[in-house]
């Protein structure tokens, strides 16, 4: 079987491509970037989604069974919607290539957790994004859900805060200030968060590709593990690992830290910390999973071992 995935070139679409191939798929990976792994550029196909001709192209000549569309702008430094453009005539331009494939069966398409940035989200349909990235992915959302014909099923889903091999930041830096002992436990007020493995988003990934249509046809799934983890406790699991123990800091050392950084940042002086970054550390939000668990009930790696695994690919890399 043939899969097409935009954006095999980053951090999920680079494991993506590795965990498809290694199940004999026939793999095309499409993005402006090359690589980061050497040993996929067999793989790749240089191409921008937003060259709608080209694509249209390259997408005919490979003509795959699935897709997987992951090629997005995810930075939150973009000045305007137009600066967002990959998210919303990227996803016209890969509907239209698809459209004029001919052995497209479904394709997943990946949007994210800040399509809605309350707490308790009114189910699927509830918007209410807080920056221009959260209202771009939006944007993306509402153009494939006002469909009602195309000619492949879809499915939509939103990745919570993923993390393993390949990855950048923000979980690459969390994991290289544990290792460097740079990194402290916020008194009493460290948050439960939602995380997801990336081994386990690709196995629920494979099982939305190939589920009964009525379970999954155009549907919105979240993605990630459960139960929610503590950031505290997976610190300590992190700093255990690797022979760091964590001190535990009050919080008011962080709220000085935090104006601190706040200060630098009109002089656009980078500090690790600011009141942005202090909040998002110490406030909890647990998505709701039981959507994607009735699909695929039983991810194949714990916390630990996800840590592990990625504890090692960071030294092979250094």
């Amino acid at each position: 079987m043939k899969i097409l995935i935009t954006g095999g070139s980053g951090f999920i679409g680079t494991n993506m491509v590795e965990y498809f191939q290694l199940k004999n798929f026939d793999v095309l990976n499409i993005d402006i970037a090359p690589p980061q792994n050497d040993n996929h550029r067999k793989f790749w196909m240089q191409a921008d989604i937003l060259d709608k001709e080209k694509l249209e192209a390259v997408v005919a000549d490979f003509n795959p069974d699935y897709a997987v569309h992951l090629a997005a702008r995810t930075d939150l430094d973009g000045v305007d919607l137009e600066a967002y453009s990959s998210n919303t005539a990227g996803v016209e331009n890969i509907v239209s290539a698809l459209c004029k494939a001919s052995a497209v069966k479904r394709v997943i398409f990946a949007s994210t957790q800040l399509v809605c940035a309350r707490r308790n989200p009114d189910g699927t349909n509830d918007y209410e994004t807080i920056n221009l990235y959260g209202e771009s992915k939006k944007i993306g959302e509402l153009f494939l859900r006002s469909f009602k014909d195309l000619p492949f099923e879809y499915v939509i889903v939103r990745p919570t805060s993923i993390w393993g091999p390949w990855f950048g930041i923000p979980y690459n830096k969390f994991f290289k200030m544990v290792l460097a002992g740079h990194y402290f436990n916020i008194g009493k007020k460290s948050a439960t968060k939602t995380f997801g493995f990336v081994g386990n988003l690709l196995y629920q990934i494979e099982a939305l590709l190939f589920s009964e249509y009525d379970k999954v046809s155009g549907k919105v799934f979240y993605l990630g593990d459960r139960p929610a983890s503590p950031i505290k406790e997976w610190a300590d699991e992190i700093g255990k690992e690797c022979g760091k123990k964590i001190v535990t800091v009050p919080y008011f050392v962080f709220k000085m830290a935090a104006y601190f950084g706040d200060f630098l940042k009109l002089f656009k002086i980078n500090f690790p910390m600011t009141s942005y970054r202090l909040t998002n550390m110490t406030t909890s939000f647990e998505n709701d999973l039981s959507e994607i668990y009735n699909i695929a009930p039983e991810p194949p790696y714990s916390r630990l071992e996800g840590t592990k695994i990625t504890l090692k690919w960071m030294r092979e890399h250094k």
